[in-house]
């Protein structure tokens, strides 16, 4: 058997030896945050936690090419683990939901989801209840790269990928093999699991898009944007063979999912992130936060969540969003120090962007103890921001998001009708431009032992300039 089909049950000795590893993780996970937190009332906090132990719930993403038996294996690791399956399918079939039916909608014209649709499809479920309590494993996505750093830019991290891997001539024979009951759904191969019942035989049919000619056009389109796809997940990815049997897969899979991965970092990261809007700051702070397991704090969006969520905070910020004024620093500090001062940001480390934008707000932020060991400018020139930001383009239809240089839309029809946020016209650009500008010399100043990188280049060559910049002691400045 192989891993294209599966037993109907998890071999028990694999159940057992999950749930023995389960039991330790959680009790030395609850040991770790008696330790952390100290509460007066050992008893009732530990309850509280196990009701919400969320720590280490699954949050896994398995890639790999047709008939790679990515879906088999995460359906086993779903059921062992009691966590939730997340597909294309599944995400657009929710009821009750517009953005649903809007993805429902194209998926059934084109085959495809739009990404930003998606992206916000997968936001919102990993966010319901259940996958806070038991984890998610996404099966099959991201498909590119595109949508991995989309993923990532709205802070959804997983915590390990798994990319199955077979030989081309293994999986288009394999799907070739490949037969549908139309009754059940099931699926059988006439080698590896065909049923035993002439009934069901008879009534099997091969299903679309398995020929030879269609698998290895498939195959071109996977292996063209797998290797755009593994930058975007350094350290938590593991490459299994899926030419073995599904056993041993999954055996190979589930060891790897119960490991716990350690911060790379050789201190406790406090980092602050500076530079124009437009000059990556987003996609930075979350490809940090993901390889060296930081806190990631995004000044504005602790905004937005503080009014959405009317705390205290939130009451009092939200005439200044509906009047569009600016936020008082004091009250901006107000919110900013309430998450800073959370468990996770001390024992962690956090990545801070959006803040401060100027010498006051540094001043303010450092007086009240939060001072960055790493601060990096990100330098990019004007004419690169205007030309990231003003070409930026949005469908009103699908929600998908072009650049009319580095995505134009694929049809006229699509291209009449998209639309420009008016935060990215030029005049709002040049604005935000000169107000970063005319503060970023103090700021520099201030922040003496500061890293300036050139932000005009692919992201992961920036990133990598950040890392080497974390990872290696400052510079010495010669008086």
């Amino acid at each position: 058997m192989d891993a294209t089909t599966a037993p109907h049950h998890i071999p028990p000795e694999m159940s057992q030896y999950g749930e023995e590893n389960h039991i330790f993780e959680i009790m030395q996970n609850m040991l770790e945050q008696l330790l952390i937190h100290q509460p007066k009332d050992p008893i009732l906090f530990m309850i509280n936690h196990l009701q919400l132990d969320n720590d280490n719930v699954p949050k896994i993403v398995i890639l790999g090419p047709p008939a790679s038996g990515k879906t088999t294996i995460a359906m086993w690791l779903c059921k062992h683990l009691n966590s939730n399956l997340l597909t294309v399918e599944n995400l657009i079939a929710k009821e009750f939901s517009s953005l649903a039916a809007a993805a429902r909608k194209h998926y059934q014209i084109n085959k495809r989801v739009p990404s930003m649709q998606l992206v916000r499809l997968i936001q919102d479920r990993v966010s319901e209840d259940d996958c806070v309590r038991r984890g998610w494993i996404l099966d099959g996505i991201p498909e590119t790269r595109e949508q991995a750093l989309m993923i990532q830019t709205v802070g959804i991290t997983p915590r390990h990928v798994i990319v199955l891997s077979a030989p081309d001539t293994v999986l288009i024979e394999r799907n070739l093999g490949k037969r549908i009951d139309p009754q059940t759904g099931e699926i059988y191969h006439t080698t590896f699991d065909w049923p035993s019942e002439s009934e069901i035989q008879d009534r099997l049919i091969v299903p679309v898009g398995i020929s030879e000619l269609e698998t290895a056009g498939k195959l071109l389109e996977y292996h063209r944007n797998i290797v755009r796809i593994f930058p975007s997940y350094p350290k938590i990815l593991k490459v299994i063979s899926a030419d073995q049997p599904c056993v041993d897969v999954f055996y190979q899979a589930l060891t790897y999912v119960q490991t716990n991965h350690r911060s790379n970092a050789p201190f406790t990261p406090r980092v602050l992130l500076c530079g124009p809007m437009g000059s990556g700051k987003s996609l930075q702070a979350a490809l940090l936060a993901q390889k060296y397991s930081l806190v990631n704090v995004c000044c504005g969006q602790l905004l937005k969540e503080a009014v959405a969520d009317k705390s205290k905070f939130g009451e009092v910020i939200q005439p200044f969003f509906e009047k569009d004024m600016a936020v008082p620093d004091s009250l901006i500090m107000k919110v900013l120090s309430e998450r800073l001062n959370q468990q996770d940001c001390i024992q962690k480390g956090w990545v801070l962007h959006g803040f401060p934008r100027d010498l006051d707000q540094a001043l303010m932020m450092d007086s009240l103890g939060y001072k960055p060991n790493r601060v990096f400018f990100l330098n990019v020139p004007f004419d690169s921001v205007l030309e990231r930001l003003t070409l930026r383009r949005t469908d009103p239809i699908t929600g998908e998001r072009y650049h009319l240089m580095y995505k134009p839309p694929p049809t006229t029809e699509i291209q009449d009708r998209l639309l420009q946020n008016p935060k990215d016209a030029e005049e709002h650009v040049k604005f935000k431009m000169d107000l970063f500008y005319r503060n970023a010399a103090e700021l520099e100043e201030f922040y003496g032992q500061a890293l300036t990188i050139n932000g005009d280049q692919d992201p992961y060559t920036v990133f990598e300039y950040i890392e080497s910049g974390i990872i290696n002691p400052l510079p010495q400045k010669v008086p």
